[in-house]
């Protein structure tokens, strides 16, 4: 099959939609926090804690939805620890980030093999299924792709549309958008700068996690170590890219899951001519060479890194 042939198949358009889904949630909890001032290299490791507190939910008798919920509260306690050392004590947000990240997919790992010592197989769970909405789904070509998905990926679709809302239309996304540009006239209007950069930070985190438990309860029925694999730094490479604007972060983690989508395709086609290791970098090299194309005007949030202090001008 040729290049042109790919593009139309409905399922290779189904694969570029349930492949973007954990990126779309890692990179709007990336976003808001980076909106706020706070970068969070934790980004990594809380998917990884999502993605087994999730599926270890469900495998030990509780419910998809339960485990989803299960795996925010996870994410927003990692969150809440990366803003205790960024946001109060004022401590590199990299170094700490890269220390939550460590934190968070040795921890998953550990629990994993301690709750599970015996284990040889990943076990398996019931993971969500595709929802085949009536109607829509008999629609030509777009109906199988939009609305035979898992509700996980309209949940990640909404979410884009509720954080854009909140950040551009309301009173508490002006606050948090300005802790991270004007971090003091945010506290000369009596916020706390403290609170609003916590919040964001929580809540990005519960995202991230999500993105995570997609992986183990929507795209697999199972966890094993690492499946995670590197998309939370893609997902930091994809906040650059938008312009920390929510609906071109939709369009950029579309574009990468359409790369990967297309190297896993291509490489099967080719067969062992080229090694495989060529089609898994090639959409690493086109994202790369698009995000240095988008992001040479980007425009980043003045207070981004930079640790407030109450009191000081």
């Amino acid at each position: 099959m040729d290049l042109m042939g790919f593009f139309l198949e409905t399922g290779f358009w189904m694969a570029c939609i349930r492949m973007a889904t954990p990126l779309i949630f890692g990179t709007l909890g990336e976003l808001v926090c980076e909106r706020a001032g706070v970068v969070n290299l934790g980004i990594e490791g809380i998917m990884a804690a999502g993605c087994m507190g999730g599926w270890m939910w469900v495998y030990l008798g509780g419910s998809l939805w339960g485990g989803i919920f299960f795996a925010a509260f996870v994410g927003a306690m990692f969150g809440l620890l990366h803003s205790l050392f960024t946001v109060y004590l004022g401590l590199s947000q990299h170094v700490t980030g890269l220390g939550i990240t460590m934190l968070g997919s040795s921890l998953s790992a550990y629990v994993f093999r301690m709750l599970l010592p015996r284990v040889t197989t990943p076990p398996k769970i019931v993971p969500f299924q595709p929802l085949d909405i009536p109607f829509l789904k008999d629609i030509p070509f777009l109906g199988q792709i939009l609305f035979s998905q898992t509700a996980l990926t309209y949940l990640a679709f909404a979410a884009i549309i509720v954080v854009a809302f909140i950040l551009f239309k309301t009173p508490l996304g002006l606050a948090l958008r300005m802790v991270g540009e004007n971090p003091l006239a945010v506290e000369a209007q009596g916020l706390s700068v403290f609170y609003l950069r916590t919040l964001a930070v929580c809540a990005g985190s519960a995202m991230m996690a999500v993105g995570g438990a997609f992986l183990t309860m929507s795209a697999f029925d199972a966890y094993y170590i690492g499946m995670v694999n590197g998309r939370g730094w893609i997902c930091i490479a994809l906040v650059v890219f938008s312009s920390w604007k929510p609906f071109k972060a939709l369009a950029g983690c579309l574009l990468f899951a359409g790369f990967d989508a297309l190297q896993m395709r291509v490489q099967q086609q080719a067969g062992m001519a080229i090694p495989y290791q060529f089609y898994l970098m090639l959409p690493y090299v086109f994202s790369i060479i698009a995000l240095i194309i988008m992001s040479r005007k980007a425009a980043y949030p003045k207070a981004l890194l930079i640790p407030f202090r109450k009191g000081e001008r």
